[in-house]
């Protein structure tokens, strides 16, 4: 099979422009012309194995991050938000996206921005009825969804975060919740368990942290390191969130509690350590969980951080969904996006944990681009810790590509090379190229469709 090239001139003129070099300084460091690297930076010719090598023994530069997925995602977002019948039915063909995301980030972010922006006009009017008249009846960015964007595009790696929470508990023997319990108690701080109220509450004025003893004690040991996060992290936290220059109040709040979080976990799983017990455990989830006292869900999200350049572990994609299939919690570090408006492929295993309470199902998947994975799902309800408190309900999803199988225990066992062992999934019905889907729920948007009222297959129309 071919080598696939490599088209990174946008990451690549970045390196240059970051290090203050001119292309002529560049160019003679790489070992390589002055044209060649224009055309290079302009992806006009793909990097050579020549320039990745003078990248990594000149400059001592990640290489892995120039074929990292910010691309990848944003042709993904461009060809989901390209699928909407606004744009009628001659989208543009792939090549264009790929040459924008790769040559214009900037102008790729801002048109999903507007489309972002187009859909929610358009559902404000479609529930005008209660809008009107009100004062706050005014089209803005979700604040949810610009934060999701934010750890999104930045791999869901925050570098200073995560060094701060590990330098946190390194140089302690102690487990991280007794190293926060002693941190809060040098600030004269009191903790509580609470029996009824929030899972977690504050209180500035009596300096007292009340948590709830219903919780779950990887969920208690969560909380407790998130408070220390808020108290004593807050300048660091408050420079990360300038940097990220949110365009409202509300999702610059929604993203402190999502930095204070990030904290919580890098604390409790610290990069170094954690990503030693991965790779020799080989990912077993349960033995992680019982390793550092975390629950299955916080040791998945903890892996899909693990982006760190120079010590990067396995890219997992990493998502959670409700029982009506809705993406509570996405993140992907591989070639394999989540849709951003609707539902996930219901051919995916992870709609099946639901059905197996307290198992780990394993699939072998291939997406529309033959880009093969192996899946992990399971169910992950939470009881609300008393006879009569409602359970929530929901499944997660960790995987990586087959490539990296040989790293995970979960492999065993499977026929990674039979090719029919891989089932067919894609990431909505609207951008799936695949023609006979037995699950499609509406059509291909980038198809004709053709209609034989004498005819009924699968589906009550032929894909063109």
């Amino acid at each position: 099979m071919a080598t696939q090239k490599l088209y990174a001139g946008a990451k690549l003129r970045e390196t240059r422009q970051r290090l203050s070099l001119t292309q002529k300084d560049f160019a003679a460091r790489l070992g390589v012309s002055l044209p060649y690297l224009n055309q290079m930076e302009n992806n006009n010719r793909p990097i050579s194995t020549t320039v990745v090598l003078a990248l990594a023994q000149e400059f001592g530069f990640d290489v892995t991050e120039l074929s990292s997925g910010d691309a990848e995602r944003m042709i993904s977002d461009m060809r989901e938000a390209l699928a909407d019948p606004v744009f009628a039915d001659d989208p543009p063909p792939l090549t264009d996206l790929r040459l924008t995301a790769s040559n214009a980030p900037a102008l790729a972010r801002a048109f999903l921005e507007l489309h972002r922006a187009y859909r929610q006009t358009h559902e404000r009017l479609a529930s005008l009825d209660e809008a009107l008249g009100r004062e706050d009846a005014r089209t803005q960015t979700s604040p949810w969804d610009e934060v999701r964007d934010f750890f999104h595009y930045c791999d869901n790696y925050i570098d200073a975060v995560d060094r701060a929470a590990e330098h946190f508990v390194q140089s302690a023997t102690k487990r991280p919740r007794d190293i926060a319990q002693d941190r809060l108690e040098k600030m004269g701080i009191t903790v509580l368990n609470s029996d009824d109220g929030p899972l977690r509450r504050y209180d500035a004025q009596t300096k007292t942290l009340y948590l709830s003893s219903r919780a779950e004690p990887e969920t208690r040991d969560f909380q407790l390191l998130l408070q220390v996060a808020l108290l004593t992290q807050d300048q660091l936290i408050e420079a990360t969130l300038d940097f990220a220059r949110f365009q409202s109040d509300t999702a610059r709040a929604i993203a402190k509690i999502g930095l204070a979080n990030y904290f919580a976990g890098a604390a409790m799983m610290p990069y170094s350590t954690f990503l030693s017990a991965a790779q020799e455990h080989r990912h077993d989830l349960e033995v992680l969980a019982n390793l550092f006292g975390a629950s299955i869900e916080q040791i998945c999200h903890r892996l899909s951080t693990l982006q760190r350049p120079g010590a990067k572990g396995v890219p997992f994609f990493f998502v959670r969904v409700d029982q009506a299939g809705t993406i509570t919690k996405r993140h992907s570090a591989t070639r394999l996006q989540f849709a951003r408006f609707g539902g996930a492929c219901p051919l995916w295993n992870v709609h099946r944990a639901f059905e197996t309470p307290a198992q780990f199902l394993r699939q072998l998947a291939e997406t529309p681009d033959g880009v093969r994975y192996i899946s992990l799902a399971r169910d992950v309800s939470k009881s609300g810790g008393s006879f009569g408190a409602p359970v929530r309900r929901f499944a997660i999803a960790l995987g990586c590509e087959v490539k990296h199988a040989d790293a995970l225990i979960y492999a065993e066992g499977l026929d990674l090379n039979n090719a029919q062992a891989f089932e067919p999934i894609g990431i909505s019905c609207r951008i799936c190229e695949r023609t006979h889907c037995h699950q499609r729920s509406v059509p291909p948007l980038e198809r004709r469709l053709q209609v034989v009222p004498d005819e009924r297959g699968v589906l009550p129309y032929r894909v063109g």
